[in-house]
C-alpha cells in the first residue's frame, strides 16, 4: 500500500525524468506535487530538476526489481559549492521521503583528489570540485547510481572530551554501484561522519578492550571537517550523519550522485566552446563552474597507471609505531 501510494504521487515526475533524461530545465518540471515544488530549483538547499528526475528514476527501478523497499531515497549535487564562506556550509545532499511528503537538505563533502606531483594534479579545493573519477586511491567523487549496503562501526581510538576519555567508533555505510560506480566496494566508498582523530599517539590503558599486546591504545584529538573534503566518500557532519545513517541502516535504498561522466564531458565541451551547460542540454552550478573553468572525469583506466607510477617514484616509508603520548 505504501509503495503504491508513493508511485501514484511521483508517477508524473518520474515519467518526465525517464522521457527526457539529461534535460536541464531552469524551472521545476510540470507535474510536481505541491509539497515538493518549493524544494526544486537552483537555490541553496534546493535540488536541480535533472538530479531529482534521475534520483527518482533510479529509486523506482530498484523498488520495481525488489532490491529496495525503503520509503526514502537520497541524492547529491556535487557541482554545488561545499564551503560558502563565513562559516556557512552548502546544503547539497538530499533525503526525499515522498510517502510522508518530506524533503531535507544536508551538507556533504566531496572527494579531495590528489596532486601527483610531477605527473598530474587531480586535486580539488574545499569549495568546488573540478576533478571526478573512479580510480582506486584517487580520492575522487564518482557520480552515478548507488544502492546503500551494510552499515558498520570501526574503532578509531580515544580522545578527550569535557575532561573525560571517550572512545571514538565511526559509523560507515557501504555503497554498491553500477557502471562507473561499480568498483565502489573495492574503493571502500560509502558514507560516514566527517570526523577523524589527528595527532595520534599511544596512551597506556591496559584495561581497555582495544589495548595492544603492550597495554597501549591509540589516542588523538577529534577533528570535525564537515566543511572540508573527503577521501572520495560522502561525508556529513556528525549531527547530520545521526539523522541520515539510521534511515539507510538495515534498509537498503538508492543514492544518486550528480554529475556522471557523460555530464562532465558535455559541460567541459560546452565550456571549451564558450557555451552554457544548458545549451548542451545539461547542468552545472554556475558559481562552481565559474570557479573551476572546465570539469574533468578521470576514468580508472587513465588515472590508475599514473597513480602506480607516482607510488613507484615515491615509495611509502616503512611503518613506525606511534609515539608515546606526552
Amino acid at each position: 500500500m505504501l509503495l503504491r501510494r508513493l508511485f501514484s504521487m511521483t508517477g508524473s515526475v518520474l515519467a518526465i525524468g525517464l522521457a527526457i533524461p539529461g534535460a536541464a530545465e531552469a524551472a521545476p518540471p510540470a507535474g510536481l506535487p505541491d509539497w515538493l515544488r518549493p524544494h526544486v530549483g537552483d537555490g541553496d538547499g534546493q535540488i536541480a530538476p535533472i538530479i531529482l528526475q534521475r534520483a527518482q528514476a533510479l529509486y523506482r527501478s530498484k523498488v520495481a526489481s525488489g532490491i529496495v523497499k525503503n520509503p526514502c531515497y537520497f541524492a547529491m549535487d556535487a557541482t554545488r559549492p561545499s564551503d560558502l564562506g563565513n562559516g556557512r556550509i552548502g546544503e547539497r545532499f538530499y533525503m526525499i521521503c515522498e510517502a510522508d511528503q518530506s524533503f531535507r537538505a544536508f551538507s556533504a563533502g566531496h572527494g579531495s583528489g590528489r596532486n601527483l606531483s610531477g605527473i598530474v594534479d587531480v586535486s580539488n579545493g574545499r569549495e568546488c570540485a573540478k576533478n571526478f573519477g573512479n580510480a582506486r586511491d584517487a580520492l575522487l567523487t564518482t557520480g552515478g547510481s548507488y544502492v546503500t549496503a551494510e552499515a558498520r562501526a570501526s574503532f578509531k581510538g580515544y580522545y578527550r572530551s569535557s575532561g573525560q576519555i571517550v572512545a571514538f567508533s565511526r559509523p560507515f555505510v557501504q555503497f554498491d554501484g553500477e557502471g562507473d560506480t561499480a568498483n565502489a566496494r573495492t574503493r571502500a566508498i560509502g558514507g560516514h561522519p566527517a570526523q577523524v582523530l589527528r595527532g595520534l599517539c599511544r596512551r597506556r590503558d591496559a584495561a581497555s578492550p582495544h589495548a595492544d599486546a603492550k597495554g597501549y591504545v591509540t589516542f588523538g584529538t577529534l577533528v570535525d571537517y564537515a566543511a572540508g573534503r573527503s577521501n572520495g566518500c560522502t561525508s556529513w557532519s556528525a549531527a547530520d550523519a545521526a539523522r541520515i545513517i539510521p534511515v539507510m541502516q538495515n534498509d537498503p535504498t538508492t543514492l544518486y550522485i550528480y554529475p556522471e561522466a557523460r555530464d562532465i564531458e558535455a559541460v567541459a565541451a560546452a565550456a571549451q566552446a564558450g557555451r552554457s551547460p544548458a545549451s548542451a542540454g545539461t547542468y552545472w552550478n554556475p558559481t562552481c563552474l565559474q570557479q573551476i573553468g572546465r570539469p574533468r572525469f578521470w576514468p580508472a583506466a587513465t588515472l590508475e597507471p599514473l597513480i602506480a607510477r607516482y607510488k613507484a617514484a615515491h615509495p611509502a616509508p616503512p611503518p613506525e609505531p606511534l609515539p608515546i603520548c606526552k
